[in-house]
């Protein structure tokens, strides 16, 4: 009896080494393995059109490139016109993006309103999409 407590301790360790191996061996698609490029998405809920959207990325020189959206808001109110319009240029990019070889890898979003005193006067979404690409 005490010598198949041995061998089961023996195999459980034996066992939860190779789990340990396999779990923590290198990735062999590592961040080294890729280039990143990103493309960013300012867009504007300031009422009356008076805001201002963009996308926002950097050529291959470094040189930062704007692009004018539309903004969510015009005088008389929320306008799905912009939306819309706004929705093909951001599917635009990224269709540009994939056709250059680039993965969508992430897409991470936020907002900030403006809360001077107490009132929401309005604000921004931002939108951020990594792409990346074997080397």
């Amino acid at each position: 009896m005490k010598n198949n407590f041995i061998y089961l301790l023996t195999g459980m360790f034996f066992t939860l080494g190779l789990v340990a191996i396999w779990a923590f061996k290198p990735n062999e698609k590592n961040s080294e393995g890729y280039e990143y490029k990103q493309f960013s998405t300012i867009e504007s809920i300031i009422p009356g059109g008076a805001g201002r959207s963009r996308i926002l990325s950097t050529d291959a020189s470094g040189t930062m490139v704007e692009k004018d959206l539309l903004n969510f808001y015009s005088l008389v109110g929320i306008n799905f016109g912009n939306i819309s319009n706004n929705d093909k240029i951001i599917v635009d990019k990224i269709n540009e993006y994939a056709t250059s070889g680039w993965d969508l890898y992430q897409v991470t979003t936020g907002s900030s309103t403006n809360q001077s005193n107490g009132s929401t006067s309005g604000g921004i979404f931002i939108t951020r999409y990594l792409f990346r690409k074997a080397k």
